[in-house]
């Protein structure tokens, strides 16, 4: 099932309004920054057990660019481009870039002496665009990587085959996104909220894809050995408030009111949802709050169709499976 997020549940995929979303998120996305950052660590991790040494890096949705310094110090020869839909995130990674380089930590120190003079005082590669149709040749990047984007397009099995379009043949798609558990403390606190209110259910979180699914979406969008895991993460939170500032400040999460106005965002509903949350505290007094992290690697597989529809047949294959005659 495809996914559907609160800005795109009653409507068509609109890039524009996502936009607006995320240019009002960068100016406080640092206060909730570590989410990101421990998930673009463990995807770290995850990319030392895989043999790889791309040319051209793509960050897919790199936000305020905070992967970027870690793709270019792992791949230190390798050119690294951003691409993000917000210009005012683009606008906070490039502020960023020229505050390291001012203070002798931008990208130049992780390249050898050799290539750094070879590339000058040229700077980071960023690119404003929508992730579902990239501004990129076919074939342009030997590594993809997107760190928890994938859940803000209802549809990824539209998403996957453009990623798989600007991949070489054999080129690595890594990518992290949200899995159904996440955020299910609030939702479970909206349904209870809105039953003794007496309305109508609504949705006010993501629709979030099960990783089986994703797995599925891969293959069907031309990847290959599809490697799939998850983990549940639990943030907790002293009260209502500051857990609601740290879900609007990652985005539409819930229902924003300058998106969505009306009894989902009332002050009935928002108390009767406090009080649910309120009986969600556990002996130390905290209330939990649940991320499903999912995490994904493929590979682009070798195409078995020409652009014109014709079957390829490669050298390799020919005479597998077949039996010997006696």
């Amino acid at each position: 099932m495809s996914p559907t997020s609160p800005e795109t549940s009653r409507s068509a995929y609109d890039p524009r309004r996502l936009r607006a979303i995320f240019d009002g998120r960068a100016a406080a996305f640092d206060d909730v920054a570590f989410l990101p950052r421990e998930i673009a660590q463990r995807m770290r991790e995850r990319l030392e057990y895989i043999k790889v040494a791309p040319v051209r890096v793509l960050d897919a949705a790199c936000g305020v660019g905070a992967d970027l310094g870690g793709l270019r110090e792992r791949f230190a020869e390798a050119s690294v481009t951003g691409v993000d839909i917000s210009s005012a995130m683009l606008a906070r990674a490039l502020a960023a870039e020229a505050t390291d380089a001012d203070n002798g930590a931008g990208w130049r120190r992780f390249l050898p002496s050799t290539l750094a003079k070879a590339f000058g005082a040229r700077g980071p590669q960023l690119a404003q665009a929508d992730f579902a149709e990239l501004p990129f040749a076919s074939g342009a990047f030997e590594l993809l990587w997107s760190n928890l984007a994938l859940h803000w397009h209802p549809r990824p099995d539209v998403v996957l085959p453009e990623w798989q379009r600007v991949l070489k043949v054999n080129g690595l798609l890594m990518f992290s996104t949200f899995g159904p558990d996440t955020l299910r403390e609030l939702r479970a606190a909206y349904r209870e909220a809105e039953r003794t209110l007496g309305l109508d259910p609504q949705p006010h979180t993501i629709d979030f894809v099960d990783m089986h699914d994703l797995g599925d979406m891969l293959v069907e969008s031309g990847f290959e050995i599809p490697v799939m895991d998850q983990e549940v993460l639990t943030i907790t939170y002293k009260s209502p408030e500051t857990l609601f500032a740290d879900v609007t400040r990652w985005g539409a999460y819930p229902f924003e009111r300058a998106f969505d106005p009306g009894p989902a965002d009332s002050k009935a509903v928002r108390g009767a949802v406090n009080q649910a949350l309120e009986a969600l505290r556990r002996d130390d007094g905290t209330i939990p709050l649940t991320f499903e992290v999912i995490y994904g690697h493929a590979w682009k597989a070798v195409p078995r169709m020409t652009a014109e529809g014709h079957g390829i047949v490669r050298l390799e294959d020919i005479g597998r499976g077949s039996k010997p005659k006696r």
